[in-house]
């Protein structure tokens, strides 16, 4: 069985060719810029098919008014159902009980075990984390929830301790500076990436949820937006180093698009990608009718069927 490591980057959209307010178009990337023959992460790149990678694509918006939301998005890769439609609207951040309902009835985590997988979502999440929920001052956001419903525990403190598990920022740097955390490992940004690739080969279906992206579009100023992904640039281009290009596949995806456009401070209509990296076969056995948000699920359990 073949393996796939999806790195989710929550709220990166295909924007357009914008230097004022895309940083996805300015930010110094040479390892993606590689993947993609000197293309950017912009929706002018899109399709793409090389050597070692393809770029499509998504839309998030599947036929339903308003701004596309997190919990929908998200629950809409998980499933591969149109959640807005089925509830009505876009919906976020995190699940209501109808959405909730979606997820647990069925996933990709569950789809996976199914055909007799291994998945697991390699976030750390600190002791506060489980308390909050526990006391529900918290709510699950719907990519934790699905892992719950499918019966994988979520990584905890011990977990990244043991380098088992990652911490949300990669590198552990952000972890480590939380004075109220457990320590923790830190790496450089490269060898967060051969970490990552390494843990990625003890299951089927690996999932890294990387939100600070979101929240930097939100939040962040041009700055920090920039140098958020030149960090994750260098993880990735640890990740392919240490990548077995002949067997398995990373899939890097988002729910919405926020960070493309820093003059909206908010999600976008944009697409999102869906960057592929990996064999041919593999890149085109997942990207077979795809099209929006519902077709990652299905391309996912395709390429783990093959």
């Amino acid at each position: 069985m073949h393996r796939v490591l999806i790195l989710f980057l929550d709220g990166i959209g295909l924007g357009p060719s914008d230097p004022n307010t895309n940083p996805l178009y300015t930010a110094p990337m040479p390892n993606l810029i590689a993947l993609l023959d000197g293309r950017r992460l912009i929706h002018d790149s899109c399709p793409y098919h090389g050597n070692h990678a393809s770029l499509h694509a998504l839309d998030t918006t599947l036929g339903v008014p308003g701004l596309p939301q997190s919990a929908t998005g998200q629950a809409v890769l998980l499933t591969g159902r149109n959640v807005p439609a089925e509830i009505g609207e876009h919906y976020g951040p995190k699940p209501n009980p109808a959405i909730a309902k979606i997820l647990r009835e069925d996933n990709l985590f569950i789809g996976v075990l199914r055909q007799g997988g291994s998945a697991i979502l390699l976030n750390a999440y600190p002791p506060r984390y489980f308390e909050a929920i526990t006391s529900k001052r918290r709510l699950y956001s719907a990519i934790p929830m699905a892992v719950n419903a499918a019966g994988i525990n979520l990584m905890t403190a011990e977990d990244l301790q043991a380098r088992r598990a990652m911490s949300p920022d990669f590198t552990g740097e952000g972890w480590s500076s939380q004075p109220d955390f457990p320590p923790a490992p830190v790496y450089s940004a490269d060898e967060a990436g051969k970490h990552l690739a390494r843990l990625s080969q003890n299951y089927t279906l690996t999932w890294f949820d990387y939100w600070l992206s979101d929240y930097a579009g939100h939040r962040g100023t041009e700055v920090q937006a920039i140098r958020l992904l030149e960090t994750f640039d260098k993880v990735l281009g640890g990740l392919v180093e240490a990548w077995d290009m002949t067997q398995d596949l990373i899939i890097i995806t988002s729910d919405h698009g926020n960070l493309e456009d820093l003059g909206a401070r908010g999600h976008t209509y944009n697409p999102v990608p869906a960057l592929l990296i990996g064999p041919a076969r593999l890149r085109g056995r997942f990207a077979q009718d795809l099209s929006d948000l519902t077709s990652f699920y299905p391309g996912v359990l395709r390429v783990l069927e093959a």
